[in-house]
């Protein structure tokens, strides 16, 4: 079979120039360097160990290729890579060369900052806590909040051993109770304020907070404080002198008592010159959380009488 060379010669003149254009258009492309940071990715990370709050995520690097590759790079095209196959407990330092860059082709790693970098290793450890909701906002007049449950009332924590020993408790986002007059119930996220630990199990947590009425409150306000058992020679100045009464409790519990008998008094036996923070009592004395004062102790100076 002849070849006839110039069969198609059109087509292969425009193949050629083609060619010489892209050609062209490479070999004028300018050779330049950028900097960039990029993610830190850790590979073969050893099970049994945690890493330390403070690992990097980043490393800078500069790299070197023609400008169209470089102006190409996408998120995630350059990424540093160190391998903790070796690791072990304590602090490590592990060295970033260029040649742990994994890059496109055409581009070529010139340097990596820091050369050196230092990751620190705990062993692991599982702890159970318990879940502690957190409440923000305030009832509707004439309500509180009552008894507060959440399902789960425990969850298990990993992380490192030493995170592990100071955690007490799991936390939830917060639940709103604002202006609430019956029972809230919500579905919230649980974690904890360190960012070293996490969940063996990653579920909501279902919090369910009781809304009571408040008991009926009457005040009592500036009554009079008595100064019992002063030395003799000596004189007391009670700050502030007087103090209010808070009666708390149902209709019943409040008709039972009679306001003009409450007498608050602090006991001054005993006491030499100088300035005491001393607790507030109330005559007569009664059980339960019928009364309360506000503010429960005060400041008393003893001096002499004359």
């Amino acid at each position: 079979m002849r070849i006839w060379p110039f069969r198609h010669f059109g087509l292969k003149v425009w193949s050629v120039a083609i060619a010489t254009m892209l050609w062209m258009v490479v070999a004028g492309e300018q050779t330049v360097e950028r900097g960039l940071r990029v993610p830190l990715e850790l590979q073969q990370f050893p099970p049994g160990l945690e890493l330390g709050a403070d690992a990097p995520s980043v490393v800078d690097v500069r790299v070197r290729g023609s400008s169209g590759t470089l102006g190409r790079l996408g998120p995630g095209d350059v990424v540093g890579v160190i391998d903790l196959r070796t690791a072990r407990s304590g602090r490590r330092l592990f060295q970033m060369t260029p040649e742990q860059v994994r890059v496109p082709y055409g581009v070529d790693v010139v340097q990596v900052t820091p050369q050196s970098i230092a990751l620190s290793f705990e062993a692991s450890a599982i702890r159970v806590v318990p879940v502690v909701p957190a409440l923000e906002g305030s009832p509707a007049a004439g309500y509180r909040v009552g008894t507060t449950t959440v399902d789960p009332p425990t969850v298990e924590v990993i992380g490192p051993e030493s995170a592990i020993e100071r955690v007490t408790e799991a936390t939830t986002e917060p639940v709103s109770v604002a202006d609430a007059s019956s029972d809230v119930i919500d579905t919230v996220t649980v974690g904890f304020v360190d960012p070293t630990l996490r969940l063996r199990a990653v579920k909501p947590a279902s919090v369910n907070v009781q809304i009571l009425r408040a008991p009926d409150e009457e005040v009592l306000d500036s009554r009079p404080l008595r100064l019992r058992s002063t030395p003799r020679g000596l004189k007391a100045q009670p700050m502030p002198p007087a103090v209010n009464l808070i009666l708390t409790g149902g209709r019943k519990a409040l008709g039972d008592v009679n306001p003009d008998s409450l007498v608050p008094w602090v006991d001054l036996s005993s006491l030499g010159p100088g300035e005491y923070t001393l607790t507030v009592h109330v005559d007569p004395a009664i059980e339960g959380d019928v009364v309360r004062v506000s503010p429960s102790s005060v400041q008393v100076r003893v001096s002499s009488d004359k």
